[in-house]
């Protein structure tokens, strides 16, 4: 008898594994990932089986989405998912509620204060257009350097209208900002790149965008998906109270939960 309830059990254990339903998500390391990782059991007790692709840039998640190569992604705020829908003729939608804001920070290991910086100073912005316009506001915003409009959340550096320091601008690819941190006089840097690089946001930045900030991290899919049952459950679990526990406990404020 024994043997006969110990073959049956597992002779099941195939069937359960291919009962799941696979859910691909593509994302950046921190904290996106971490995030996806945490919710694993929770999707899989819904029979979804949650499979986190981890990219280190900003452009594949949402081709990867795109060609269908993932179902979802989860990396970005809906300025930068506008502006890349518009310049790769795309149409990635984004779900509700957003998940998160992660401010953008300014770092240095050159000096200690906006204060100490100096005439020609260098400083490194992201080169993506979202991501420029949100640090130049934010130097703005610090009273470092005068936008034509601060609204404008695509402002680039020829949109500054008073720079008294004379900086001088470097653009690189979000990722690299904290690769190259030490190249640099101050460097504004995406959350998710700074705890990557082990800086955190709270403790290691000369000044920080407050958490009232509109760039919520949102979770996109293809039009045709936002109602896939899986695509629900997803929202569902990463919503919960246990997540925003997880947010708050393990990014002790610099990662804020808005849902």
């Amino acid at each position: 008898m024994r043997k006969l309830a110990l073959a049956t059990a597992l002779s099941l254990v195939p069937f359960f594994a291919l009962s799941a339903e696979k859910l691909k998500v593509v994302a950046t390391p921190v904290p996106h990932a971490e995030i996806l990782e945490s919710i694993k059991p929770q999707l899989a007790a819904k029979d979804i089986d949650l499979e986190v692709v981890v990219v280190t840039d900003y452009v594949l998640p949402n081709l990867m989405v795109d060609e269908k190569e993932a179902d979802a992604n989860f990396f970005q705020h809906a300025p930068y998912l506008d502006e890349f829908n518009k310049n790769h003729n795309l149409n990635i939608v984004a779900l509700e509620p957003a998940i998160h804001v992660e401010p953008i920070a300014a770092y240095s290991q050159k000096i200690k204060s906006k204060d100490d910086l100096k005439t020609g100073a260098k400083v490194s912005i992201p080169n993506d257009p979202a991501n420029g316009g949100r640090a130049l506001i934010l130097l703005h915003n610090e009273g470092i350097i005068t936008l034509n409009n601060p609204e404008n959340i695509l402002s680039t550096v020829f949109d500054i209208k008073e720079n008294p320091l004379k900086l001088t601008f470097v653009e690189l690819e979000a990722p690299m900002l904290a690769r190259t941190l030490d190249e640099v006089d101050l460097a504004l840097i995406n959350t998710n790149f700074a705890l990557d690089a082990k800086l955190n946001p709270t403790k290691d930045s000369l000044f920080i965008e407050g958490a009232q900030s509109p760039y919520a991290n949102i979770i996109t899919v293809l039009p045709e998906n936002k109602d896939d049952a899986r695509i629900k459950a997803l929202i569902e679990v990463i919503t919960s109270d246990d997540v925003r526990t997880f947010i708050e406990e393990k990014y002790e404020g610099s990662i804020v939960p808005v849902f």
